[in-house]
């Protein structure tokens, strides 16, 4: 008997995601000069294997060989992110020849009738910004803004899909506060002026590429978690709980759909670090809240696991999900004290980060339910994927990587995406992270996250059972 199929909505877009500095390699070609993420990689300590993107996947001489590829697996829609570092070098004047490349880019995918959605901000600013504060100095809000209208001067005519921003707790308290990634600082009060900051930019740039072209679909991209407490009776774990819930979920969509920071938090943090919150108090000006809220139309929304946690530490040695790099490191939570993770026994990627798909639908539910849908925003799967330590065989004379695990993962994944949607969510899309494997971040090449492999050697492309299977699910339309 054939299984029942599963359909997915007739307005659901499927695709992948990447990001500049993760694959296009050219690092310091054509104008190009140094990133946030050029300079932390050249710390030592900071990545493992002290890689680097100078090279990556090669995209930025390879993209029509991998447009092609894009076609080839029918991918609807393709997220990627343009490099300011490439566009504004240093933070400057325009430069002619990166933009040319993203108009390259976004025709060869027009061509082959792949719709383009773009991030402007997948964590690469220029270094020679940081080296005036970063996103704790609030005229990098009128940097961003510049080389945001850059690009819409470029691609207005062509991109109607801009996300303003990926992932802003990774680029502000995981990178400030916690120093995992670039700058690599630990700092409580830089991580706060950095999320404001980045949300103002936000804000911003959604006013202003929408007073050019009302038909414009506006966004920004989060990430997110489902805190649940160890034991849901016990008040410190329900305590931990409610402040990873808050640190990483409701400290930007608060702001942006409700016009205001989280005031429980807010006083959790106050409690550690009395100056840091009046610093950022002071940095909070008239108007800024009101520009980071209003209207968007898409909320792209990332998940890769949720968080079992406790408010007592566990007998057995703390869950850990982050790279082993040498550089001393610190919680990216500003309130940390009594909270820890702990193990409930479900499968581990090979990054230790667990497989939780109904954690997803929760998450899906939650966020259109309290915020998307009274707000009239859509939502989108944005990122979400797994790293396995693949293998590849060659079998007939070609490569293969059977990747059950990632194909398992991704199908789970799918499954409770339709869950949300029977359960009255409205998601539009599905863009599995990652394309390619590439440079993960502080991770280095050490961990593959595609439904392509990548040779780094020889930047051989071998598609792996994962992406002929969600080749397949996008030829069906179905699960």
């Amino acid at each position: 008997m054939t299984p029942m199929t599963r359909p997915f909505p007739e307005n659901f877009l499927f695709g992948a995601a990447t990001a500049a500095y993760q694959i296009e390699g050219a690092a310091f070609e054509d104008g190009r000069t140094a990133s946030i993420w050029d300079a932390f990689a050249r710390v030592p300590g900071a990545v493992i294997g002290g890689d680097d993107g100078d090279v990556a996947c090669d995209h930025y001489h390879r993209y029509p060989q991998d447009v092609a590829l894009m076609k080839e697996l029918g991918l609807q829609t393709y997220r990627f992110s343009t490099s300011w570092s490439r566009v504004r070098p240093d933070g400057g004047a325009v430069n002619a020849a990166g933009v040319d490349f993203y108009q390259r880019l976004v025709d060869e995918l027009l061509a082959a009738d792949i719709l383009p959605w773009l991030t402007l901000y997948h964590w690469d600013m220029p270094q020679a910004l940081q080296e005036r504060g970063g996103w704790t100095d609030r005229d990098t809000v009128d940097r961003f803004l510049e080389y945001a209208g850059t690009m819409h001067d470029a691609l207005g005519d062509r991109v109607n899909v801009w996300t303003t921003l990926n992932e802003p707790w990774c680029s502000s308290f995981l990178s400030y506060t916690g120093g995992e990634h670039a700058p690599g600082h630990t700092s409580i009060a830089e991580g706060l002026l950095a999320s404001h900051h980045l949300l103002l930019a936000h804000g911003a740039t959604v006013q202003e590429l929408r007073g050019r072209d009302a038909s414009l679909n506006l966004g920004i991209t989060l990430n997110h978690t489902v805190a649940d407490p160890a034991d849901p009776q016990n008040p410190a774990d329900i305590d931990a709980a409610r402040r990873v819930d808050g640190q990483f979920n409701r400290w930007f969509l608060d702001p942006i759909y409700r016009g205001s920071y989280p005031a429980d938090i807010m006083e959790d943090i106050r409690a550690v670090d009395a100056d840091a919150v009046a610093q950022f108090e002071a940095a909070v000006r008239d108007g800024d809240l009101e520009l980071i809220s209003q209207h968007i139309d898409t909320q792209g929304v990332n998940y890769y696991h949720g968080d079992l946690v406790s408010g007592t530490a566990p007998a057995d040695a703390p869950v850990s999900g982050g790279p082993a790099t040498a550089r001393p490191v610190r919680s990216p939570y500003p309130s940390n004290e009594g909270i820890h993770a702990v193990e409930r026994g479900l499968p581990r990627t090979a990054q230790n980060w667990e497989v939780q798909p109904e954690g997803l639908t929760r998450l899906l539910q939650r966020v259109w339910t309290e915020y998307a849908e009274p707000a009239g925003t859509v939502l989108s799967m944005t990122e979400n994927g797994a790293a396995y330590d693949d293998v590849v065989v060659v079998e007939d004379g070609e490569k293969r990587v059977h990747d059950a695990d990632r194909t398992e993962f991704l199908r789970l994944h799918l499954g409770a995406v339709l869950d949300a949607v029977d359960a009255g969510v409205d998601v539009r899309g599905y863009f599995y992270w990652s394309l390619f494997d590439n440079f993960e971040w502080a991770w280095g090449y050490d961990k593959r996250f595609g439904i392509v492999r990548v040779d780094y050697d020889t930047q051989e492309r071998t598609v792996k059972d994962s992406g002929s299977e969600y080749s397949r699910i996008i030829a069906a339309r179905a699960l």
